[in-house]
């Protein structure tokens, strides 16, 4: 079984959840379904799985009456052995973007302090204005992503003692010892392939072929595209399916702004941009938002009309580009996708910290700069470099006089840890230890 940090966010949830139900949101086949029964055998004494998608006459439940002891008593009905153990009985929907008026039931059922409620499903954040009546303040949120850099280093047997040593180095700003950067450079190059989606990382464990988990992230792939057929609007399905094929294109270009015109050569944003908003709802992609002004605070500061996107797994990314790039990447040399791949899994791995993202380009074309983070009070840009060449921007964005609330900067490239006096540089591995050093420099 993969380790997942998740179960301690279900755990906390159950002790602490105020009767409130949960929904637990995020891309297909991140996982959700296998972690919630998991969470449910473990935590449960009475648990009872009801899937729109296996058995839509679930679905029959919620047509009317959307009463708690109408709903229990129906989900009786489908199980011979059903009994309620108050504080012991978990009910969980999946699939629920097929039942919005379970979705409104959920009101009901969180007023039921016999029972705590779990749901999820894979498009959620696209069936909203199918609900009636969307359930504010009886519904607590939880988004699953796929596996991050720290959970494929379990599965592909670091254990915790092993990354804490690991840890220490950047703790203490001290170079890691060659073998060990070689090594976790390795496992870095095999989770920009694989990614992390449980099944293509299952896969690999088992065949130890990245030709056969590829193989799954092709089946993923088609997945989301019969979503796309399932799920949109007729209106909506060529725009949403051509902004999908796009991405590759979109992340080739020297400026990796999302260019509506390579989508289609008649598009623009005003008949697009829903379509991208759809990939994003269903958890596809992640959108990087040009700053108008680099000062705090990031949010207010985004250009809503400038934007880059990139995908949330980069392994389903690699999947999508042609035959010998898992080579390329294993050899250290991708040609012209190789800036985009390594800021696509930068991204990857800063949204699954739990961070926004943000880039800048000025007007000029004089300074650009890939990500930018936060700690207290101050704004932190972070370059990724696919080779070691200059930091120009970096250095004038932190030496001039215009950006008071940028003190320092961050580097992410393949050398080891070190400073230079005005900012840190950090192998690419050590990305998904950021969220670790801004908070403990607060």
């Amino acid at each position: 079984m993969l380790k997942r940090k998740i179960l301690k966010d279900l755990l906390y949830w159950k002790n602490n959840h105020r009767n409130n139900c949960l929904m637990v949101i995020g891309a297909r086949q991140v996982g959700k379904t296998y972690i919630i029964k998991k969470f449910a055998e473990e935590n449960y004494e009475n648990f009872y799985e009801l899937n729109f998608l296996e058995n839509e006459s679930f679905t029959n439940i919620f047509d009317k009456d959307l009463s708690s002891n109408n709903i229990l008593t129906q989900i009786s009905l489908y199980f011979s052995n059903f009994a309620i153990n108050p504080g012991k009985t978990l009910i969980f929907l999946d699939e629920i973007q097929i039942c919005p008026n379970a979705i409104t039931a959920l009101k009901f059922l969180a007023q039921d302090d016999r029972i705590d409620v779990i749901v999820s499903g894979s498009t959620l954040g696209m069936t909203y204005k199918k609900v009636k009546s969307f359930p504010v303040g009886y519904v607590d949120r939880i988004y699953m992503n796929s596996l991050d850099f720290e959970e494929f280093l379990w599965a592909r047997g670091i254990n915790e003692d092993q990354i804490e040593y690991i840890k220490s180095f950047y703790d203490k700003k001290l170079s890691v010892p060659e073998a060990v950067h070689d090594k976790m450079m390795n496992l870095f190059k095999e989770f920009i392939i694989l990614g992390g989606m449980p099944d293509v990382i299952n896969e690999f464990l088992l065949s130890n072929n990245f030709n056969s988990a590829k193989n799954v992230q092709k089946r993923i792939i088609e997945d989301y595209k019969s979503d796309i057929v399932k799920y949109a609007t007729d209106n909506d399905k060529p725009k949403i399916r051509a902004c999908f094929d796009s991405i590759p294109a979109q992340l080739a270009k020297e400026n990796k702004k999302f260019k509506y015109s390579l989508s289609d050569k008649n598009a623009n944003k005003e008949r697009y941009f829903g379509a991208l908003e759809w990939l994003n709802d269903a958890g596809i992609t992640n959108f990087c938002y040009n700053l108008n002004n680099l000062e705090l605070p990031l949010e207010g500061n985004k250009d809503r009309d400038s934007f880059k996107v990139y995908m949330a797994d980069t392994g389903l990314l690699m999947a999508m580009l042609e035959d010998g790039s898992q080579t390329e990447i294993m050899n250290g040399n991708l040609g012209i996708y190789k800036g985009a791949i390594y800021e696509n899994i930068v991204s990857d791995m800063l949204v699954k910290e739990g961070y926004n993202l943000y880039f800048y380009k000025n007007t000029k074309g004089t300074i650009e700069m890939d990500f930018f983070i936060r700690d207290k009070d101050s704004l932190i840009p972070v370059e990724v470099k696919a080779n070691d060449n200059s930091t120009l921007s970096l250095k004038k964005l932190i030496e001039s006089n215009n950006y008071k609330d940028i003190k320092y900067g961050i580097k992410l490239c393949n050398k080891n840890i070190g400073f230079n006096g005005k900012f840190y540089t950090f192998p690419y591995f050590m990305t998904f230890l950021l969220k670790r050093y801004i908070r403990e420099t607060k």
